[in-house]
């Protein structure tokens, strides 16, 4: 599986920003995507995930100004984050886990898209 992430960049404190994140390859075998965040010098966090079902999990530091969805038709992946604060400042990136034909799960990684705001 390859993840293409996009969107991002400099945004102003208080806009709204969507990320895309469009999955290729054995994209019968996903189980589920979601988008992580890493700041400078911490650790890379859990932002939103969406199960193939639908079902979604949000951090409870963005619940309410994040919304999670996706394009089954396209495997894409969209992350909507309004009222943006400075402390949204991070390298968000995709993920997508993967269930083999042994049942084995096993996680990918897009490339990472800068997103900065500025107060």
């Amino acid at each position: 599986v390859q993840l293409q992430a996009s969107g991002g960049g400099l945004m102003q404190a208080g806009g709204s920003l969507i990320l895309s994140c469009a999955a290729s390859g054995d994209t019968d075998s996903i189980l589920e995507m979601g988008w992580y965040r890493q700041a400078p010098g911490k650790q890379r966090d859990l932002v939103a995930s969406i199960t193939s079902s639908g079902s979604t999990n949000y951090a409870d530091s963005v619940k309410g100004r994040v919304t999670i969805s996706r394009d089954n038709a396209k495997n894409t992946v969209y992350l909507q984050m309004s009222s943006l604060k400075s402390e949204d400042t991070a390298v968000y990136y995709c993920n997508a886990v993967v269930r083999n034909y042994r049942w084995e799960t096993r996680g990918y990684w897009g490339q990472g898209t800068l997103v900065t705001v500025s107060s």
